[in-house]
């Protein structure tokens, strides 16, 4: 076992899209658990999109990281070494901590993981944060009904090809989604339950290609991306659509942000719709549900999910940039040891 522990600074702030030297790896002794903690060895890490947002200076709806402290965010390990008698050496936890080989704990905003119920790495993957944001952020807010049309943007990312499954347990149809390759879009209609999907980067006319799939209008959308494609959308409402605002990946990595037609709002008003975004903490008191829930439907065979795997701490700025260039199948995630 390694003395060093490896740790991902922030070095610049990205400027458009991150390049693998706005981060730097540092080296520092492997830290010692004190009275009441643990020393956890990191196995998995999350990469995520709303952590782009966080390497801005102006502060999002999380804080911004800093210049040469640890980036943090979701990873799941084992406890090696324990102080803390509710806490034991070979058990597994997940959290949010830095990228790094090695994390210290009192517990606090860590929790256990039950490697018997599923791989360890779905606690930062379809039953983490990621499916919980696609349960919740479904199901609360778009209040699916049977028959109702529901639209996925981003539907082949760690979120959206969770949501159009969700969506078709619950009697959507059809269930439409838009992804960024051909191959994406036969993954989501031959093992994801979609009826139909997109490429939209050959498919550029997303205000006809929503109203082909979508004849009788959108009645629940779930949107992941934001920008043109969500105009276009917006302007295929069904009457009392509700739309849940999850992330807006197409404007993260903008130097300025786009302008987008007013019509949009105005369609909120015509179609009476609603719109409302949300932050996946708001549901944490009622994250065993979803979570018991997503683990019935696979131990049924009714879901699926894919993971996207990149081995090696040193590679996690790799597999973060990669993802914000839609180029992950699946949920992203860097193995570390």
């Amino acid at each position: 076992m390694s003395e060093v522990n490896r740790v991902f600074t922030l070095a610049a702030r990205p400027v458009g899209f991150p390049k693998e030297s706005d981060f730097n790896l540092i080296e520092e002794p492997k830290p010692a658990p004190g009275d009441g903690e643990f020393l956890v060895r990191t196995k998995y890490l999350s990469v995520d999109p709303y952590m782009r947002g966080r390497m801005n200076e102006q502060p999002g709806y999380a804080a911004s990281f800093e210049i040469g402290k640890a980036i943090n965010g979701g990873a799941v390990g084992e406890i090696i070494e324990s102080n803390n008698d509710k806490f034991a050496v070979g058990g597994f936890v997940h959290g949010n901590w830095g990228w790094q080989d090695y994390h210290v704990s009192d517990g606090s905003g860590v929790l256990p993981v039950d490697p018997d119920l599923a791989p360890i790495q779905t606690s930062i993957g379809v039953l983490g944060m990621p499916g919980m944001t696609a349960y919740f952020g479904f199901l609360d807010i778009c209040k699916p009904k049977p028959g109702d049309c529901a639209f996925v943007s981003g539907a082949a990312g760690a979120v959206g090809h969770l949501v159009g499954q969700i969506a078709k347990i619950h009697g959507c149809d059809p269930v439409v989604g838009s992804c960024g390759s051909d191959e994406k879009v036969e993954y989501l209609t031959q093992h994801c339950g979609y009826d139909a999907a997109f490429n939209y980067k050959t498919d550029t006319n997303y205000m006809a290609k929503v109203h082909e799939l979508c004849p009788k209008g959108v009645d629940c959308y779930f949107d992941n991306v934001g920008g043109k494609l969500t105009d276009a959308v917006f302007a295929n409402l069904a009457l009392f659509a509700r739309v849940s605002i999850c992330g807006l990946i197409s404007q993260y990595n903008l130097k300025q942000p786009e302008t987008g037609p007013r019509t949009s709002y105005m369609m909120l008003l015509i179609r009476q719709a609603s719109a409302q975004g949300f932050m996946v903490p708001q549901f944490s008191k009622k994250f065993p549900e979803g979570i018991r829930q997503m683990a019935e439907w696979f131990k049924e065979g009714k879901m699926n999910y894919r993971e996207d795997i990149m081995d090696g701490l040193e590679h996690t700025p790799r597999a973060f940039i990669r993802m914000l260039n839609g180029e992950n199948k699946g949920k992203q995630l860097v193995k570390v040891s």
